[in-house]
């Protein structure tokens, strides 16, 4: 029988980083009961060098706290809004989010447009659409050069582009900046509210300074 992709993906999880825990969203189906099943599994871990990270629960871990993240007045207050529907459950190196979205939807959350993107109804599909390409939906690759050149991040650390992704920002490594995790999102959060509903083809010329 061919193992699922969420197995596969668990299969190469680095964790976990917090103590066990029984995770109960209260509802039978859906992607927050697969979540409860995972976190109640392997509480918080790394996959693909650090390149994306799945937050662990309870006061008592490394890196962040999945409830304590998804408050108000942790990071979503400088997004006005634009990010209240989205419960995070990760994030990629970068801090793209990965989260639900009315328990019935997986997406991707743009930390420096607020883009929503849907990529399925279930943790399943989210586990195999990282493992159809780990580097460029995973950052695996750049993850494992960037610490390899500059020292591995905290697990409470991502990166910030000092000249935005949105206005033009490359990978080149000095173009990034270590930053808490928290703060990471805050720095982008009010560029969202500006860019979030510009055309496409606005000319945009920010940075994190």
């Amino acid at each position: 029988m061919t193992e699922s992709a969420l197995e596969q993906l668990l299969g190469r999880a680095r964790g976990p980083m917090g103590p066990s825990v029984d995770l109960d969203f209260g509802v039978k189906a859906g992607p927050l009961a697969e979540l409860g099943k995972v976190i109640s599994r392997i509480n918080g871990f790394f996959l693909f060098n650090a390149g994306v990270q799945v937050f662990r629960v309870g006061e008592e871990g490394l890196g962040p706290d999945m409830l304590t993240w998804n408050s108000e007045s942790t990071w979503k207050d400088t997004y006005d809004g634009l990010a209240d529907d989205v419960f995070c459950f990760g994030q990629d190196i970068f801090g793209t989010q990965f989260g639900i979205v009315g328990d019935e939807e997986v997406v991707t959350f743009d930390p420096e447009t607020a883009c929503v993107t849907s990529l399925g109804t279930s943790l399943e599909q989210w586990a195999q659409w990282l493992l159809d390409d780990p580097d460029v939906h995973g950052a695996a690759g750049f993850a494992y050069a960037f610490q390899h050149e500059n020292d591995a991040l905290d697990p409470g650390e991502r990166l910030v582009p000092y000249e935005f992704f949105i206005a033009g920002g490359g990978y080149d490594f000095d173009n990034f900046a270590v930053h808490d995790a928290v703060t990471a999102m805050r720095i982008r959060g009010p560029i969202a509210q500006k860019v979030h509903d510009l055309p496409d083809g606005t000319t945009v010329r920010i940075s994190a300074g």
